[in-house]
């Protein structure tokens, strides 16, 4: 018996007397596959259905074939399914299992789910961006329109706290589990090992010392394959190895899920698509290299770079519970015991990283156009809400004030990301609207021809419509594009080929930020319209293309590496992109002149596509020149004094105090807003070296208001007064700074640290010795001379006899020079 059945009378009770809870049972318990048909015989439901929402697409499948086997059934019946590119449900089907964009649609055309009895968020703690979204939309249409609706938040390991906020007061339900124990080992990376051989040997290691398959965590696909090579011939006849990944043909998932055949062990090479609601039957040990990748979106380049960094200790425990699903297990971690401690609780939440252009444009269909109109668990980050926002008004999907356009609902229809929505509307209007729903429905699955196939697109429509073969092709993933595309194009597809521009022409209407043109050079380097590099293999077919349009990079800041891209002629994007081309005269700073360039230019982006020197330039013009010179050169170039820098530490503390009382003084904030404090103390220069003659110190003043300006003085003041009268500076740009550093003879009699930022900030005393060299250092003067002073005193009278060591330094006078003399 699965240890959930303990806790079901009491789900079910709670949820026949009150309309939410929340579930936490480890993995193993059962939760995914008892629950929703346990609760088909409640009463509240009165024939409606029951929908659960699964984070992956092969655990939703997974998950609705093994409910309705236990029913006898094949799913499609009772249990069915739907992802955005497979669906088995029915006339008869009364539980659905569905992947997370499926929920938002369906609130979104029904916000009432009059469908639906129940809805439930299984795996939560992953805490994707449509579960979170999910969330907020079915509490909303709770509160507001559905008292009758049962919401069920189920997870492994979920921190209830930020979740019990937003739902209330509600039961919380804990199913113990089963009690396997999982004895952990650690085995840490040797110095400058890899981590691939380190987890090689390890395998081998599991395999000689212990029976059952392995399950063995690895960050990507990458990895999984070089681990798998490695091992290939290595291992014993009767250990199989079965890859699991998301981008694999769904019969190899299957395989990689199943049991293993009698007399043989598995050794399952698994991403995190491993670590929640899937059961692999036969593991009982469980090798974790420690590492995850996620997708961190870039709101400054629009562009998201996959990072892999260190699990966390709920991932870490998900792991390990894998091992003890049947029987006592073994779990090896990749990482040394103390290195466990330091791990984070919990793995970022999505919508703290994520592009959050498909979030901002539902909840502009469902009536909220800020972060603020709608209840989270985590409040989405205001700069990726403002990209989003600055995105969706470019491709013309939000109006100026952020609401919905005609143009944002038809697009929204299309259940596609928000550009690529805008390129098959955009794409029908061209007379293209078969090539943009291909490249909708390419771009939308991970890459068909998989690494080191190439960047260019318009191979993979050649490949699509059958007028290529490719080696290793998954055919079932191609199938499923192709009657996605078929979708997207109304039913329709026609066979004729387009021309290599005409994939770019339509890709263009996707991304106009991502238009690269070629650097000269030998190498295929690229500028783009959003101002950032990028860089094709040398090898690439595409390297040569003059310009292109990038539809995939790896996002990398300095340069990013672009890994699907179509070429463009620039005739179409003159053409199909007039809106976004800009007309203007500027300056800018030419490096390699050393001077000021006026120029007219006609630009895309930070794309220049046509250019004229201009003979008469504006004293505007030349300022503009000159703050393009400064953010080029850096802030380093601007002629710092030291009161300049202590003006920054000095702020930038009391920001840090006192969050949204202070403006950020950031290098970056600085930069962004030169034109505000720098600009206006540049008046009637023409060059470079006219800089050299600001003051930064009263410039820097104009990004704070009068009051603050005051307060300034008295939060942080420049100088304190110590006990001799003096006034000494502090230095606020040291690290654990404000510090003070004085004679520890001309701090005697003052008992209390000095405080700053209205005493939040104990000023650091640096006591030096009449040398001026440092005897202590403290935050807690009365603490030294308590227990630290007789022991410096005890070894400095001898050294320096002519200065006053007294017994007492808190009665002693405070002095800088040497004992007075007595008179005479």
């Amino acid at each position: 018996m699965l240890p959930i059945e303990h806790i079901l009378p009491e789900l079910k009770q709670t949820l026949n007397q009150g309309t939410t809870a929340l579930l936490q049972a480890p993995p193993g318990a059962g939760k995914t596959t008892r629950v929703p048909l346990a609760l088909l015989d409640a009463p509240w439901r009165d024939n409606r259905k029951i929908l659960m929402l699964e984070p992956r697409r092969l655990a939703a499948r997974s998950a609705a074939r093994y409910m309705a086997k236990q029913l006898g059934e094949a799913s499609g019946q009772t249990v069915g399914y739907r992802t955005r590119l497979d669906t088995k449900v029915s006339g008869s089907t009364r539980i659905e299992v569905v992947t997370e964009g499926i929920l938002t649609r369906l609130i979104q055309n029904d916000p009432m789910l009059e469908d639906y009895a129940a809805v439930l968020f299984d795996e939560f703690h992953e805490r994707s961006l449509q579960a979170d979204l999910g969330l907020a939309l079915v509490r909303e249409s709770q509160q507001a329109l559905r008292e009758d609706l049962r919401l069920l938040v189920m997870s492994a390991t979920l921190d209830t706290a930020p979740i019990a906020r937003v739902l209330g007061n509600v039961p919380v339900i804990t199913s113990e589990g089963r009690a396997f124990p999982v004895e952990v080992l650690y085995r840490p990376l040797p110095r400058n090992a890899r981590i691939v051989d380190q987890v090689v040997a390890v395998i081998q290691e599991a395999l000689r010392d212990q029976t059952g398959s392995l399950l063995v965590f690895l960050p990507g696909a990458g990895e999984i394959r070089r681990v798998a090579q490695q091992l290939a011939g290595q291992s014993p006849a009767n250990v199989l190895l079965a890859p699991l990944y998301g981008n694999l043909k769904s019969e190899e998932q299957d395989r990689a899920i199943s049991p293993a055949p009698d007399g043989t062990r598995k050794i399952v090479l698994a991403t995190a698509i491993a670590e929640t609601s899937l059961t692999i039957e036969g593991v009982r040990v469980v090798v974790d290299a420690g590492q995850q990748r996620r997708a961190v979106f870039d709101p400054n380049s629009g562009m998201t770079r996959l990072v892999t960094g260190r699990v966390s200790k709920a991932s870490a425990e998900q792991r390990k519970g894998r091992a003890g699903r049947v029987e006592p297990g073994v779990c090896y971690r990749l990482w040394s015991e103390s290195e466990q401690f330091g791990l984070a609780d919990y793995t970022p939440p999505e919508i703290q990283q994520a592009d959050l252009a498909p979030l901002v444009l539902e909840l502009a269909q469902w009536g909220a156009r800020s972060p603020e109109q709608v209840v989270w668990i985590d409040t989405p980050p205001k700069a990726h809400w403002q990209q989003a926002v600055a995105l969706l008004q470019w491709l013309d999907l939000l109006d100026a004030e952020g609401a919905i356009t005609d143009h944002g609902k038809a697009a929204r229809e299309l259940g596609l990301h928000p550009r690529l929505a805008h390129m098959v509307i955009k794409g029908r209007a061209l007379g293209l609207g078969q090539l943009a729903a291909e490249l909708a429905a390419l771009l939308e699955e991970r890459d068909l021809l998989g690494p080191g196939s190439g960047a260019d697109l318009p191979e993979r429509i050649r490949v699509l419509r059958g007028e290529r073969g490719y080696r290793g092709l998954d055919t079932a993933r191609l199938q499923a594009v192709r009657q996605a595309a078929k979708r997207l194009c109304r039913g329709q597809l026609a066979q004729d080929l387009p021309s290599e521009t005409d994939v770019g022409r339509v890709l263009a209407r996707a991304y106009p930020d991502r238009i690269a043109r070629r650097r000269s050079g030998a190498m295929p380097r690229y500028q783009l319209s959003n101002g950032k590099g990028a860089v094709l293999r040398e090898d690439d077919p595409l390297a040569r293309q003059d310009w292109l349009v990038a539809a995939e990079l790896d996002g990398k800041a300095r340069e990013a590496t672009i890994y699907l891209a179509a070429p463009v002629d620039l005739a179409d994007l003159e053409q199909d992109l007039s809106n976004h081309i800009e007309e203007r005269e500027e300056a800018v700073w030419d490096d390699k002149r050393g001077t000021i360039v006026a120029r007219r230019v006609r630009k895309l982006g930070a794309l220049v596509l046509a250019e004229k020197p201009l003979n008469q330039v504006a004293p505007e013009l030349v300022q503009q020149g000159l703050l393009d010179a400064v953010r080029r050169k850096g802030l380093d170039s601007l002629p710092w004094s030291d009161a300049a820098r202590q003006w920054v530490a000095r702020v930038r503390l009391l920001a840090g105090q006192f969050p949204g009382d202070w403006p950020e003084i950031s290098d970056q904030s600085l930069l962004d807003t030169l034109e505000t404090w720098l600009a206006p103390f540049m008046a009637g220069m023409k060059r470079w070296s006219d800089l050299a003659g600001i003051n930064l110190v009263p410039a820097l003043n104009a990004l704070l208001d009068y009051p603050q300006q005051q307060r300034l003085e008295e939060l942080a003041p420049k100088a304190l007064t110590i006990p001799t009268g003096q006034n000494v500076t502090l230095d606020y740009s040291v690290e654990n700074g404000p510090v003070l550093a004085a004679k520890l003879q001309a701090l005697f009699g003052w008992t209390e640290t000095p405080k700053v930022a209205g005493g939040r900030v104990p000023v650091v005393i640096h006591l030096l010795s009449p040398a001026q060299r440092p005897l202590a250092v403290t935050a807690d003067l009365a603490s030294f001379w308590q227990n630290a002073y007789p022991e410096v005193r005890k070894d400095m009278r001898g050294r320096y006899p002519k200065h006053p060591w007294p017994d007492d330094p808190l009665t002693a006078q405070a002095q800088q020079g040497t004992k007075k003399r007595p008179a005479r």
